[in-house]
């Protein structure tokens, strides 16, 4: 088995970077790299969290989700969704400089860019830390994101969720019609 060393970098707004190194072996799968994430950088892993297969412009591809949300049975077998427990690093490992995006807490919308920056001949048992560069943030020091409900600012132009409603062409005007029925 061969080691794969990670560079998981912290995007936060912080002036100093905040970063681990982390080698895992080819056959670890993403659940045991994302715990051993979370415990790095001291998060409680309460939160839902993604990774996705990323390329050299940081660019979201494949999702390896944390666990299965599919909303009933009825998916088709090659649809199914890639989850972290089941999916081993080996499996997406297509370039030497790897990428992958790490999503944890889709509120707070904490971003972990990760990229392969290295391999070794012997693999360790399970993940393990080889550098901690900075010290991170506390998980709940981030306010809730508020580009899912929109901005800070009360312009009348944006509704409940920061769109501009003359994008679409219409206005109130449009829809005064609509007020006549019941709903």
């Amino acid at each position: 088995m061969k080691g794969l060393k990670f560079r998981v970098l912290l995007d936060s707004e912080q002036s100093q970077e905040v970063f681990r190194d982390i080698l895992v072996s080819t056959e670890d799968t993403f659940e045991s790299f994302y715990e051993t994430i979370k415990k790095s950088f001291n998060f409680t892993g309460q939160e839902m969290a993604s990774f996705y297969v990323s390329n050299e412009y940081w660019d979201k591809g494949h999702e390896i989700s944390w666990m299965d949300m599919r909303y009933d049975e009825s998916d088709k077998a090659d649809e199914l969704p890639t989850v972290m427990a089941t999916a081993k690093m080996k499996d997406f490992i297509t370039a030497g400089d790897q990428k992958f995006i790490l999503v944890y807490d889709f509120l707070r919308m904490w971003i972990f860019l990760i990229e392969l920056i290295g391999y070794q001949d012997d693999a360790p048992n399970s993940p393990e830390v080889l550098m901690a560069i900075g010290e991170a943030p506390l998980e709940n020091s981030k306010p809730i994101s508020h580009v899912i409900f929109g901005g800070d600012d009360d312009s009348d132009d944006d509704d409940d969720f920061g769109f501009d409603d003359m994008e679409d062409g219409f206005d109130e005007e449009d829809f005064s019609s609509l007020d006549d029925f019941e709903i």
